[in-house]
């Protein structure tokens, strides 16, 4: 991880400031919580994976416009890649899925038309639009809550978080969700 591209941050550089070298640091323990989430994801719901067919090989960008980070997802079947990013230091990708996070948690919390979202500019896509929509319908096709999913593999803590998160945006849960 001290060698990853995304937490390099070079002196003199755009990004060298004091303030993205303080990020880099906060976004190092965040690794492995990543990491966690889409291995077990993947090892619990193999058939996202399966569904992504050719696209396992894309590289996402997920990026929550208001924070100062993005999340690169690289769904490869045999290791699954979910990292944090400095926004100005991002990867190569096929695509961008860019909103708000609470847009962003809604998405896979919520039975919301991702199309719907996305007309009315809560979300912005570019790159590979097809890599996008097989994403979106292999988590649709998830039964239950992938955010629901993600609050259980943290206990109480991660569900008390998602409640908070859907409280804040204002979205029910899917049906027979808890959290």
């Amino acid at each position: 991880m001290a060698n990853d591209p995304a937490l390099i941050v070079s002196p003199g550089s755009a990004r060298g400031d004091l303030r993205s070298r303080l990020l880099v640091l906060a976004l190092a323990p965040l690794q492995p919580v990543l990491k966690h989430i889409v291995q077990k994801l993947a090892m619990q719901s193999p058939e996202i994976l399966e569904r992504l067919g050719q696209h396992c090989a894309s590289v996402f960008v997920i990026d929550p416009v208001d924070l100062p980070f993005a999340l690169v997802l690289h769904p490869e079947k045999s290791d699954p890649i979910l990292r944090a990013c400095l926004r100005g230091n991002l990867p190569d990708h096929d695509a961008r899925i860019a909103g708000g996070l609470l847009h962003l948690v809604r998405l896979i919390d919520s039975q919301e038309d991702g199309d719907a979202m996305f007309f009315s500019r809560e979300l912005t896509i570019s790159g590979d639009t097809e890599a996008v929509v097989t994403l979106r319908n292999a988590l649709d096709d998830v039964e239950g809550s992938v955010a629901s999913r993600v609050a259980d593999l943290f206990g109480a803590p991660g569900q008390a978080a998602l409640s908070l998160l859907r409280r804040a945006g204002g979205w029910p849960s899917r049906q027979g969700e808890h959290a």
